[in-house]
């Protein structure tokens, strides 16, 4: 049997099984993938590893509604709520959340993105006033979370998809208004930006975004109907056409991290292609 074609987009679960606000696909240590907002809003899909439908996983309750979910070191699953500023937490073996981290300072969640050492990254946009603000959220000993809002150099528009360099160093950001971009330097609370953007586009939206162990950035791309790679010079390595004409996110997975899961609110399905290098999240210097 042939192996299969790098970059070629395949669909995974039958269309309809999300809603119109499919999001935040992450994976697990044991291959399953997490995606939210099946059948209906507030809820967690489930896909076990060479699966083709996904199965309810959890129901968050109290009028929470899930985007990004990231994965730490521990197994504990982290989700951005946007409904009610949290980022909530499932420990491992159990479906019910827990709210990590609350501020009414949030405009509303959007993303995370995970360090080795467990610090969370959130994207906070603010879509109408076309501006935004990342977040830095940390476990105390005690386990409780603290959370501050960090300090850039520059005005951020609409932040959206984030995610690290390999080194942990550089903390990835596109901004959906401005379809750019921002590769920004870490400095405690500290972002500090180059004077250009990293990468700029002409049309369509920017959206969810992970990297690889080169630092490739894989940037999903409503409108465009494709996954976009960058080089970490900023330069468009590829462009991975997807089946429907908005991708809003995307993971990496299977058994040697090189599988790109992509979820698809155009038919409300997940589909994937498979990259020749495995995602930053699968070093194993990552979570």
């Amino acid at each position: 049997m042939p192996a299969p074609s790098l970059f070629v987009s395949h669909r995974i679960t039958p269309p309809g099984e999300y809603t119109f606000q499919i999001e935040g696909p992450a994976v697990d240590k044991s291959g399953n993938l997490y995606v939210v907002n099946f059948h209906s809003a507030g809820t967690i899909g489930k896909v076990a590893p060479g699966a083709s439908h996904s199965t309810l996983f959890a129901t968050l309750h109290h009028d929470r509604i899930g985007s990004g979910i990231r994965f730490d070191h521990q197994g504990r699953m982290y989700i951005a709520d946007f409904n009610k500023n949290n980022v909530l937490v499932i420990a491992p073996g159990q479906t019910d959340a827990e709210v990590f981290f609350h501020s009414d300072d949030f405009n509303q969640p959007n993303d995370l993105a995970i360090a080795a050492d467990g610090t969370l990254y959130a994207s906070d946009p603010d879509f109408p006033g076309h501006k935004g603000q990342i977040w830095k959220i940390t476990r105390n000993a005690d386990g409780a979370a603290h959370g501050e809002v960090m300090s850039p150099n520059r005005q951020m528009r609409q932040t959206n998809g984030l995610d690290l360099s390999p080194d942990g160093t550089t903390l990835y950001v596109d901004e959906s208004d401005t379809k750019q971009i921002w590769a920004y330097r870490i400095d405690g609370n500290n972002l500090t930006a180059p004077a250009q953007p990293l990468a700029r586009f002409d049309h369509f939206e920017l959206d969810g975004l992970r990297t690889d162990v080169t630092g490739r950035i894989f940037v999903a791309r409503p409108g465009a109907g494709e996954v976009t790679i960058v080089n970490p010079d900023g330069s468009v390595a590829r462009r991975v056409t997807t089946l429907g004409r908005e991708p809003t996110n995307l993971t990496f997975g299977g058994t040697d991290g090189r599988t790109v899961f992509v979820t698809q609110k155009d038919g409300k399905f997940i589909e994937a292609f498979l990259t020749d290098q495995p995602g930053r999240e699968f070093a194993p210097h990552g979570p």
